[in-house]
């Protein structure tokens, strides 16, 4: 494959457990990649970075699809974490490849993922993390057991101390939606990489392997059992740029051309009648827009007072990504009992969506007025994104609308 020469990040060296702020700086190197971006160099600050980062999606897309062909027919590939989360080789395999591919390219550059290698470790399972990663990385050589274990710890906490002020840092998130994983075809999951310089988000990747083409109402999750039209999805977006997708089955299978789709959110006006979509663990009647509207999830039988309800898709980031295509017009989030929002289940989605002309907002408990998003409220770490209570995300014609529906409205979101 030819390789592409491109400008990256350079940094004074950062140390584990040391501040880290510097100004941005580039210099030369080479990435391997398989398609060029929808935009102009020219146009695009951070062009190479972004390059870097559709490429290494890629092949973690790659990678998820090769592991879930053995998933169900090994029973050591599905796995339960100590907060009974289900995880698999496929979720450490992708934030190894990620780590290792971004380390090598931007040395400097912290990793803010979801993941630490303590698991792999206790339950002797680095082996097969080496397995799955080694044919997907540049430098296969370089794939050994010791430098996977380092490769996903640079990504955990307590990795990095940040400095109070805003810094430049990639926040994955290896696999959101990982029990959609492990259904096999039933629900989405993605595979999200965003990168923050000096506190703002400027780029983003999301990569979803088995999105499926129809766009009709009833098919905008992917449930059916037709493989053939599950071509994946590839989405990408700089500041500025706006928000492209392409077909992941196209890129996996090395077919060109390769045509970018530029993404808009959907243009409906009205609330009654809107495509919503919500977490699997809230039910429609838990959520403040329940007392004014009803759910049904058959897009025939949408009557007057109704919303489409739109269900079977796990983690946050594929309904940001449902937004952001067009494909759902709101996506409603309750506060949690926990009241944090970590970065790695929004980050990607907030850029895909804003350029896409949609709207995101964090509500706290007590101010429906909103505020701007606060990447270093958790100034050590940059895990936790403050305000924390519910998530709104929109078309943007709608925004204001539910908001003043909300706030008059008895329910706390």
């Amino acid at each position: 494959m030819d390789l592409l020469r491109y400008s990256a990040s350079r940094y004074p060296a950062a140390h584990l457990q040391l501040p880290f702020r510097t100004p941005l700086r580039r210099r030369f190197v080479a990435v391997r990649s398989s398609l060029s971006l929808p935009f102009a160099e020219q146009k695009a600050k951070y062009y190479s970075e972004l390059e870097a980062a559709v490429d290494v999606v890629e092949r973690a897309c790659r990678l998820c699809v090769d592991v879930k062909k053995s998933l169900f027919s090994s029973d050591g590939r599905i796995l339960e974490k100590n907060d009974q989360t289900p995880v698999t080789i496929a979720d450490f395999g992708v934030q190894a490849l990620v780590s290792l591919e971004m380390n090598k390219l931007f040395p400097s550059i912290p990793l803010v993922a979801e993941e630490d290698s303590a698991f792999l470790r206790s339950n002797n399972l680095v082996g097969s993390v080496v397995d799955v990663v080694k044919d997907k990385a540049t430098l296969g050589d370089e794939v050994t057991e010791d430098n996977i274990l380092k490769a996903i710890d640079r990504g955990g906490k307590d990795a990095y101390v940040f400095a109070p002020e805003p810094a430049t840092y990639w926040i994955l998130d290896p696999i959101d939606g990982t029990r959609g994983f492990v259904r096999g075809s039933e629900a989405l999951y993605v595979v999200g990489l965003a990168l923050v310089v000096e506190g703002k988000i400027v780029l983003g990747v999301m990569g979803c392997p088995n999105w499926h083409e129809d766009c009709s109402d009833n098919s905008i999750i992917g449930v059916q059992e037709n493989q053939s039209s599950r071509s994946g999805i590839i989405m990408v977006s700089h500041v500025g740029c706006g928000t492209w997708t392409k077909r992941l089955s196209d890129i996996l299978s090395n077919e060109s051309p390769h045509t970018w789709t530029r993404c808009s959110v959907d243009s409906c006006q009205m609330v009654q009648g809107a495509r919503v979509t919500i977490p699997e663990s809230q039910a429609w009647k838990s959520l403040p827009l329940s007392g004014l509207f009803d759910a049904k999830t058959d897009s025939e039988n949408i009557g007057e007072g109704n919303i489409l309800l739109l269900s079977a898709c796990c983690g946050s980031l594929c309904k940001y990504l449902m937004v952001a295509s067009g494909r759902a017009s709101v996506y409603i989030q309750g506060k949690k009992a926990t009241s944090i929002i970590k970065v790695w289940d929004h980050a990607v989605g907030i850029i895909c969506v804003h350029e896409a002309g949609g709207k995101v907002f964090l509500r706290e408990v007590t101010d429906w007025e909103g505020s701007s998003l606060d990447f270093a409220a958790d100034q050590t770490e940059r895990r936790l994104i403050f305000p924390s209570g519910g998530v709104l995300v929109t078309n943007g014609s709608l925004h204001s609308k539910i908001i003043e529906m909300i706030s008059s409205n008895s329910s706390v979101l």
